[in-house]
């Protein structure tokens, strides 16, 4: 990560890492006029050259160069006592939230508000069913509330059988366990009938499974992904015709392999989407201060617990939903800084 902002110029042989974090506005620029000293806030992690001329002009700032990731792309991020981010970023925190759950759904919520409702014609809407990979995770979790906002039918991908009731309370219609399947990875070569066929047969069964969720052949107009390599073919297969399947990572692989004649045939679209731009950001902030949005805190950590908490993501053994780090705050439970 530090190499990588070098190469770019960045001059600090430091990183602060954390992209996500709830806070209390400490000191302002002299040209900030959205914000005070005091103000508690959330942050988002899109950076930008504010003062660029084609943002200016309306450019959404995701396509522009200048775009980074704050505490990934850049240093300064949210795992310090202080930290340094541009005005835009600084959105207002939800006042029924502590700081733990304030801090805890704004990157997650704001890339599946953008990947839901930021490509056109493909948009969310009333009935739409909405095939969401990984439904109990910190994306998943919010995919499923984004959609079921609208009046969708979110069915949630799982790894177990004890993720159903999570993923049903945030409003899942139905769930899948994905380890019921096996035909999961890279497509064989087409020219190989029988292992293309054992293929076809592991994702007509895995649609299947939707049909029977939704008590009618129907398939997602929506494909919310982020596995990649080994859950792109699949979601190409089941991808209603006209549909979309939108994604914004990899977790399982770089190399997802897409059988084009699904994908012209049917007229499908496959969609790259990442994170979001302030309106988006803003527009899925507006929901968690309405509190039409569960942050899904599933677990709190000391700031001296940050490694830790960091391996269990590495090694997949994290609680259901979002995890948060305390790092002023004396304690948890706390919602303003006067601690009430």
């Amino acid at each position: 990560v530090i190499a990588a902002r070098q190469k770019e110029g960045q001059p600090w042989d430091h990183h602060i890492g954390g992209s996500d974090a709830s806070g209390i506005v400490w000191k302002v620029g002299s040209n900030v006029t959205n914000l005070k000293v005091g103000d508690e806030v959330v942050i988002h992690c899109g950076t930008w050259d504010v003062h660029a001329p084609e943002i200016k002009a309306g450019l959404d700032p995701m396509y522009h160069p200048s775009y980074r990731i704050w505490g990934y792309e850049t240093t300064w991020g949210s795992f310090a006592q202080f930290t340094k981010v541009q005005a835009h970023q600084c959105m207002p925190k939800a006042p029924h939230l502590t700081w733990e759950e304030a801090a805890a759904p704004t990157l997650v919520g704001a890339t599946a508000y953008r990947m839901l409702f930021g490509w056109p014609p493909h948009t969310v809407q009333e009935g739409d069913v909405v095939l969401v990979w990984g439904g109990a995770g910190g994306l998943g979790s919010m995919a499923i509330q984004l959609a079921a906002q609208v009046g969708a039918k979110p069915i949630a991908v799982v790894s177990s059988e004890s993720k159903y009731d999570f993923c049903k309370r945030l409003g899942a219609v139905g769930c899948i366990n994905r380890k019921a399947f096996d035909h999961w990875g890279r497509l064989p070569d087409w020219t190989d009938n029988e292992s293309m066929a054992k293929f076809t047969a592991g994702a007509r069964a895995f649609g299947k499974a939707i049909w029977d969720i939704l008590g009618e052949r129907k398939n997602p107009r929506i494909v919310f992904e982020h596995p990649g390599q080994d859950t792109v073919p699949t979601s190409i297969f089941v991808c209603d015709t006209g549909g979309m399947v939108v994604i914004c990572a990899g977790t399982t692989g770089y190399n997802a392999d897409v059988d084009l004649r699904y994908l012209w045939m049917r007229q499908k679209r496959l969609q790259g989407s990442h994170f979001a731009n302030d309106e988006q950001a803003y527009a899925f902030n507006d929901l968690v201060v309405a509190g039409k949005i569960d942050p899904c805190l599933s677990r709190v950590f000391k700031f001296e617990e940050t490694g830790l908490c960091h391996q269990l993501m590495y090694e997949n053994r994290h609680p259901d939903g979002n995890m948060a780090i305390l790092v002023g705050a004396p304690r948890e439970g706390l919602k303003t800084l006067k601690g009430s």
